[in-house]
């Protein structure tokens, strides 16, 4: 069979069994080893196993559990409120500065967690109550938190970097620097848009600057100061050639826990089995659709399917840029049904030879990719983030928190076309600190 045509058929039975709602590991297997069966023979089979296992014999692994338990940790105490009150305290005088410290809290607080929905979780919980109280309108309160939390999986320590790193052997330090500066144009973009907003709602009361004392302002910062040192640790670990991210990932885990249990108190066994069970279910479930990924691979590649694709695309006379704009919908789509990790472990055997064939850096291809990830995760019909709000804040109807969530959107487009524009923003930082990649 032509291996254009057996591509297809692999695309639509992987669909098919994926909308099942068959779990996406369990689902890669079953389609691996399916067409391994029929056009590879029954013994292909038995190198499953070892290639499954074999692609989670990996150090760089170790970093996403430990990155996981650091941001556990800190999901499951008060840092996300004392942050959101503590930038509440020192920007208040700003004009509509309640949105602004709730986009700045979901920055810093997705730079130590790593996760989306654990961003807006934390955050969400006391911003979008003191907003609604205020007299923001609901679609700014969810629409500002639900945006907010997609940052956990731009700015480092990110978990799909790390994966995508590992799916595509690039380097995790570079890709974490890549995401610094897109991940603050789109905190800038989101306060910008989310400042234009509150003044054309037309309640004046949302402008109005708000007091608080020196002592008001500093009182709050002995908790938050920690968190921070730790985020300025991990980053100078890693980049001051002290230790790697799976080493700097570990000791970043164990301040977490530290810091989360003498200053938050969080000292109670039960309260620590949530952490560590709750890690650990996050954990082996990334893992998993890892290893059933490289199995996926091995299947597209065995079949000539990753190699006769990047063929045909490459003999297409087509402008480059066009073909982006064509891998870019391919994205938005699948990451409008799938996770994020699974699309990068899907996607990125068969579009990373297309990329670098067509001259794109892939370390600005990751950043390009992750932000079309962030608008699946605000996107129905799965847009996890959605539901999240939807569940802390019922009072709010989930067409509200969509409708709330389009404007956000907009600015992760415009940020796509701005890093298209000059792809610099996502390269100067890594070339800066650690030299050119060629």
């Amino acid at each position: 069979m032509d291996p254009l045509l057996l591509g297809a058929l692999v695309g639509a039975s992987t669909i098919l069994i994926l909308f099942s709602g068959i779990s996406v590991g369990i689902g890669l297997l079953v389609v691996s080893g399916l067409f391994i069966l029929i056009f590879d023979g029954a013994p292909s089979l038995a190198l499953m196993p070892e290639i499954f296992f074999g692609k989670l014999d990996s150090f760089a692994l170790l970093s996403i559990p430990m990155f996981i338990i650091m941001g556990a940790s800190i999901s499951s105490t008060r840092a996300g409120a004392d942050l959101y009150e503590a930038l509440e305290r020192w920007l208040t005088r700003v004009p509509g500065g309640l949105v602004i410290s709730n986009l700045g809290a979901c920055a810093m607080f997705a730079a130590m967690s790593g996760s989306s929905p654990a961003t807006c979780a934390a955050i969400g919980k006391m911003g979008i109550p003191e907003m609604l109280k205020r007299g923001y309108p609901e679609g700014i309160a969810a629409g500002s938190i639900a945006a907010g939390g997609t940052l956990g999986i731009l700015i480092p320590p990110s978990v799909t970097m790390i994966v995508y790193g590992i799916a595509t052997e690039t380097s995790i330090g570079r890709l974490f620097l890549a995401g610094v500066i897109p991940g603050l144009m789109l905190v800038t973009l989101f306060m910008a848009w989310s400042i234009y907003a509150t003044w054309r709602s037309g309640n004046q009361a949302l402008m109005v600057k708000t007091v608080y004392s020196w002592r008001e302002k500093f009182e709050i910062l002995p908790r938050v100061l920690p968190f921070i040192l730790i985020i300025v640790g991990v980053l100078y670990s890693m980049y001051g050639g002290v230790a790697t991210p799976s080493e700097t990932a570990a000791v970043g885990a164990l301040l977490c826990l530290v810091i989360a249990m003498v200053i938050y108190r969080l000292t109670s066994p039960k309260d620590l089995w949530v952490v560590f069970r709750d890690s650990t279910k996050e954990s082996v479930m990334i893992l998993f659709i890892i290893a059933a990924a490289g199995v996926f691979s091995y299947m597209l590649s065995s079949l000539f399917i990753t190699q006769s694709i990047a063929e045909w695309i490459g003999t297409l006379d087509i402008n480059r840029w066009y073909l982006m704009i064509i891998i870019n919908i391919f994205l938005l789509i699948a990451g409008f049904f799938l996770p994020p990790v699974a699309v990068i472990l899907m996607a990125s055997p068969i579009l990373l030879p297309i990329i670098v064939n067509a001259g794109f850096d892939p370390i600005w291809f990751a950043v390009v990719l992750t932000i079309n990830m962030e608008i699946g995760l605000i996107s129905p019909p799965v847009g996890l983030n959605l539901y999240v709000i939807n569940g802390i804040a019922p009072q709010i109807p989930l067409k509200s928190v969509l409708l709330g969530s389009l404007p956000f959107v907009g600015c992760m487009v415009v940020a796509i076309l701005l890093l298209c524009l000059m792809p610099s923003l996502a390269t100067w930082l890594p070339n800066t600190l650690m030299g050119s990649s060629l």
